[in-house]
């Protein structure tokens, strides 16, 4: 598990790590996992630049995996789509 203090420096993150997250969190919204094909679809990145984000972005606490797919990871903020 992460620490908190490197959940919140969002300066750490790529660009299309930010992408790839707010993906994620679009799709969370509607209560279900976001698969790398969805998650490419949405954002238009390959689908190996994808799976790489969402590594790194899971091993980072910020997502979490759930079989072939992730859900959001800890965080104290509202969505609001």
């Amino acid at each position: 598990m992460p620490d908190e203090e490197s959940l919140e420096d969002v300066q750490e993150m790529t660009a299309a790590d930010m992408t790839v997250y707010e993906a994620v969190a679009a799709l969370n919204t509607k209560e279900r996992p976001a698969t790398v094909a969805e998650v490419a679809a949405m954002t238009g990145l390959p689908e190996d630049d994808v799976r790489r984000c969402l590594d790194s972005l899971a091993k980072g606490g910020r997502l979490v995996p759930k079989g072939d797919a992730y859900t959001l990871g800890t965080h104290d903020w509202g969505l609001e789509y």
